[in-house]
């Protein structure tokens, strides 16, 4: 399923106090030492590798790590969202807070579609993640669930105005 991408970004401001709601509700602290390094770009970088390393594995066959790699992704992605607005995630349940907190900015400016999207897309992602260890998902499966990880990455930056140009990839058009 495509959705094509809202062309307006949320505020910063809204996005920014999403992320710190998320970062607050997971009680994600921060590490001054470890955070020093982590800035948007590294992790719209990581991103974009897990992007790549992704179709490699997908095209290798070796469908366990293309899906996990997917899901890298979106965290990756998720991460550089924060890292944008001030924030460093370090746990699996900070991503999904952020990402639970970015649906209800949608939800809130009365885009239910998107809302719903980026939660389902999110969900997808999940599963992929954990076909890391189970190794139930199809050729198929693992095909489509990439694309709407890139979808959904890709939607994540532009709903929070930085843009695929952040992670070096060529932008769309």
């Amino acid at each position: 399923m495509t959705m094509p991408l809202t062309a307006t970004p949320y505020p910063a401001a809204q996005v920014a106090a999403a992320v710190t709601r998320a970062i607050a509700v997971a009680n994600d602290r921060p590490n001054p030492i470890k955070d020093a390094n982590r800035s948007p770009e590294k992790y719209a970088r990581l991103a974009q590798d897990f992007r790549s390393s992704a179709w490699e594995h997908l095209d290798k066959g070796d469908l366990p790590q293309a899906s996990n790699k997917a899901w890298g992704l979106v965290a990756e992605t998720v991460k550089a969202v924060s890292a944008q607005h001030g924030c460093i995630i370090h746990a699996h349940r900070t991503i999904q807070m952020v990402v639970r907190e970015l649906e209800r900015v949608a939800g809130n400016a009365g885009d239910t579609a998107t809302r719903q999207w980026i939660n389902n897309s999110f969900y997808v992602a999940r599963g992929l993640h954990s076909n890391l260890y189970e190794d139930e998902a199809d050729l198929e499966d693992v095909r489509e669930g990439l694309r709407m990880c890139e979808q959904l990455a890709d939607r994540l930056l532009a709903l929070a105005g930085i843009g695929r140009a952040l992670a070096g990839a060529p932008d769309a058009g």
